[in-house]
């Protein structure tokens, strides 16, 4: 059974075809998919392939995926969750969005303390990780704020719209917060 979560102001849940109008809304805007490593979506029918990798990623364990919806109003904010889950090595990537009306309002923040203790209590992760590109200050000042350690940069990692790009790998270790 797929986990919800919850905080002050949002819930954490399944992500399904209910979702198919929100979630292209927020992966066609280009603000949204610059540092995201894909181009914007260009039509609805790729909103509903996203969803449906998001389901078989979770049923493979490979990934993790919630809707981060807000409770006052139960409109879909983003999407976090763990991508590169390698249970075997108790470690995950993690990863989120939000639509650019929501930013700056303290929803990442309380989304990814909410995911990160998921992770390591119920996940038995031992290592959080973060990859983010290195124009987006925004999101490496979140990961820092909230106790990533910034280990190095990967040249060239990232290939979106033609371009590489370089990108700063982040951790967070289960001992770490103990």
């Amino acid at each position: 059974m797929f986990p919800k979560l919850e905080t002050s102001r949002l819930i954490l849940r399944e992500i399904g075809n209910e979702d198919i109008k929100s979630i292209f809304s927020i992966f066609s805007n280009s603000d949204v998919t610059r540092f995201y490593g894909m181009e914007p979506m260009e039509n609805v029918d790729q909103a509903k392939q996203l969803i449906t990798n998001f389901t078989k990623s979770y049923q493979k364990k490979q990934g993790i995926r919630w809707g981060i919806v807000k409770k006052e109003d139960n409109e879909l904010l983003g999407t976090i969750g763990f991508n590169n889950w390698v249970p075997k090595n108790k470690r995950a990537e993690i990863g989120y969005d939000l639509h650019p009306s929501n930013w700056r309002k303290g929803y990442a923040t309380e989304a990814i303390q909410c995911v990160m203790s998921y992770g390591f209590s119920e996940m038995d992760l031992n290592r959080i990780g973060a990859i983010v590109y290195l124009e987006n200050k925004a999101s490496s000042q979140l990961l820092k704020s909230i106790g990533f350690a910034a280990e190095g940069i990967l040249k060239d990692y990232m290939l979106q719209n033609g371009h590489f790009y370089d990108v700063t790998m982040f951790s967070l270790l289960k001992h770490s917060r103990e």
